[in-house]
């Protein structure tokens, strides 16, 4: 894939200072860019870059003065860090474009595939299957009975989906997800024994979601557990049957969230987190990484941190503590030093 300046510069509404038939056939970081390679410039600490570079093309900001000679072409724009996000997609785009049917792959004869539908090599999709315009189901994915699929997803390889659950529009899985696995439910016997208590709900993911790698989703014991509209997961989370997470909340990953949970809008939950199940968190709730919450949250926006977790502020006040321990227990033993010389001059 090759671009010229001038190419770039209309995709970005940005005005071309230099060469404008210059070529650039890859992406690249400004301090390691070399000839054909585009780059960007927004933070200032990467300026002296600038004028050592080998990038033909780097973009910066239309206010941005050079204070030496610059060899590359330079695209102005007025935010240079969204405007390379911008080829980024593109690039990842145009990367990822695959079409058509690969075999061997199993396509169910009552599923229903929309147009324009990748399906890569021994994917599996089964009966009563109902997938959208647009989407890319990568090898090895496999896509359960009665599963509902929106447009423009993408399954990357070793996804599973399981029977029953349904996934909107504009939906990134990414390789080796599960959905829909059995949620973790046995109930206690008389003998010691545990008895399998069968999860019959499934797992409902709304539009424009995100989930990274190797992470699990399980289906409801009754009912539906539910990712909203514009969530984003990162890779190794798991959340449990019957977590509801609220529209447009962000968590890191290896976070465990058990049964019931239900967490709110827009928060942001840091990696390593565990939340015990039962209990509502508030919306806008910030979560600091490997906290630990044992109790609901009902305060709106607010930060914790810790484990047990209490208020962020709480929680950096006790830490100037934690660590004046030393000196403290040093002064303790000091003072019942002078203590006991007061005691055996008394006695």
């Amino acid at each position: 894939m090759q671009f010229t300046a001038q190419q770039i510069g209309i995709l970005l509404n940005g005005n071309v200072d230099g060469n404008p038939d210059v070529t650039v056939n890859e992406l690249a970081k400004i301090e390691e860019a070399q000839a054909g390679s585009l780059s960007f410039l927004a933070n200032p600490k990467y300026e002296p870059f600038l004028y050592q570079t080998g990038a033909s093309v780097v973009i910066i900001s239309e206010e941005f003065i050079p204070s030496a000679p610059v060899t590359a072409t330079l695209i102005r724009v007025k935010d240079p860090y969204s405007a390379f996000s911008v080829l980024l997609e593109k690039y990842n785009t145009l990367k990822l474009n695959k079409t058509g049917i690969e075999e061997p792959s199993f396509i169910h004869p009552s599923a229903k595939i929309g147009e324009d539908v990748y399906v890569g090599a021994f994917a599996y999709i089964g009966a009563g299957v109902v997938i959208g315009n647009n989407c890319k189901i990568y090898p090895q994915v496999y896509i359960g009975d009665n599963v509902e699929i929106g447009n423009d997803c993408s399954f990357f390889p070793g996804v599973k989906i399981y029977y029953d659950c349904k996934i909107g529009s504009d939906v990134v899985i990414h390789a080796g997800t599960v959905i829909g696995s059995d949620g973790f439910g046995f109930a206690p016997q008389a003998d010691g024994s545990y008895n399998k208590i069968s999860q019959i709900g499934n797992v409902i993911i709304e539009d424009d979601v995100e989930i990274g790698s190797n992470s699990s989703i399980d289906r409801a014991t009754m009912g539906s557990t539910i990712i909203r509209k514009g969530v984003k997961l990162d890779n190794l989370i798991q959340l449990a049957h019957n977590v509801e997470i609220g529209k447009n909340t962000v968590i890191a990953s290896q976070t465990g969230i058990s049964g019931s949970t239900k967490i709110g809008e827009q928060s942001i939950i840091g990696g390593q987190v565990g939340i015990v199940g039962h209990v509502s968190i508030a919306r806008g709730t910030q979560i600091q990484a490997q906290s630990g919450i044992n109790r609901a949250i009902e305060e709106e926006g607010k930060k914790w941190a810790g484990s047990p977790a209490t208020t962020y502020s709480n929680q950096m006040r006790a830490q100037v503590i934690f660590n004046r321990l030393p000196e403290l227990e040093r002064k303790l033993e000091e003072l019942q030093k002078k203590l006991q010389e007061n005691i055996n001059k008394n006695s």
